[in-house]
């Protein structure tokens, strides 16, 4: 018998690639969407409009739903961030309370959070689930004390529903933001690549991160899905941690045709220097894989980014 599960975020970067995955041979599918701007669209799912911060909304949508996945958020690139810290507050504190109360008034099963690796502290050592100490990087303050409120309120439903939370690695792929303002590292220099010759990286180019290709992410947190079904808290990352400047060189040969020029503007906000995640956790409790090497990762997005520019 199908299960109905509710996407909640089915336009945006990670719902998107959600669906395009997720097996409708046992599940019956419905998503969100806030805008009527385009986005794909994947046929057999039942969309629905609305706002999140209605509560009433997210009360009827969560009627009759067996699995919940939250990953609609209010998101932005290094800019907003350092300019606008309240910016990743006060809608996404709203939108994770009313799909919560929501979820856990109707009797939902199991409801999986999508927060952030902007909880853990800053530190040269790989994070593990348990290193959350409330010390934050200056810059993920705000955001990260927002993901861990949104945890906190996950923990306090746990005996209502089972709950999943989610640390995931810097995402990137197809169907992510590459507008100018809102962008994150990866997709910014894939447009500047694809429209300058004369490229300018913000900050030295020394910062390390821990990159997880969109799909690679996708395949296991549905793995999880079927998988793990009591509380639980998972990283899902490739504990291979990159500098800013590899993947400034790995795109420098995909478009050697355009013989790039590179300069570092250190005047220009950056986030933090060096981040590394463990998925020893994850890796005992399923089956997790690898698919996509940094260098894949990026051709498929490049490749992607250039039929839908």
């Amino acid at each position: 018998m199908k299960r109905n599960i509710l996407i909640v975020g089915g336009s945006g970067f990670v719902g998107i690639n959600i669906l395009k995955k997720i097996n409708f041979k046992k599940y019956r599918v419905f998503a969100t969407y806030f805008r009527s701007k385009k986005f794909l669209k994947t046929p057999n799912v039942k969309y629905i409009k609305g706002d999140l911060k209605n509560y009433n909304f997210c009360k009827r949508i969560s009627k009759s739903i067996d699995t919940v996945i939250m990953c609609a958020a209010v998101s932005s690139g290094a800019m907003i961030i350092q300019n606008n810290p309240m910016y990743h507050v006060n809608d996404n504190i709203i939108m994770n309370m009313n799909i919560l109360k929501a979820s856990a008034r109707n009797k939902v099963k199991k409801f999986i959070f999508l927060s952030s690796n902007t909880v853990y502290p800053v530190s040269k050592k790989s994070m593990t689930e348990k290193n959350l100490n409330y010390s934050l990087f200056s810059k993920y303050f705000n955001v990260g004390w927002m993901k861990i409120f949104s945890e906190k309120l996950c923990e306090m439903y746990k005996k209502n529903m089972k709950i999943l939370i989610i640390r995931p690695a810097n995402l990137y792929g197809p169907y992510d933001k590459f507008d100018p303002v809102r962008s994150k590292v990866i997709p910014a220099l894939i447009r500047k690549f694809e429209r300058k010759k004369n490229i300018e990286v913000w900050g030295s180019g020394k910062d390390v991160k821990d990159f997880i290709f969109i799909e690679d992410f996708v395949d296991n947190l549905l793995l999880i899905l079927e998988k793990i079904n009591k509380y639980n808290v998972l990283n899902i990352a490739s504990s291979k941690p990159v500098s800013l400047r590899k993947i400034i060189d790995i795109l420098k040969k995909e478009y050697s045709y355009k013989k790039p020029k590179i300069t570092f503007n250190k005047d220009k906000p950056t986030m933090i220097p060096f981040r590394k995640i463990s998925n020893k956790k994850i890796k005992r409790m399923i089956k997790f894989k690898l698919n996509f090497t940094i260098q894949e990762g990026l051709k498929k997005t490049i490749k992607w980014y250039r039929l839908n520019k």
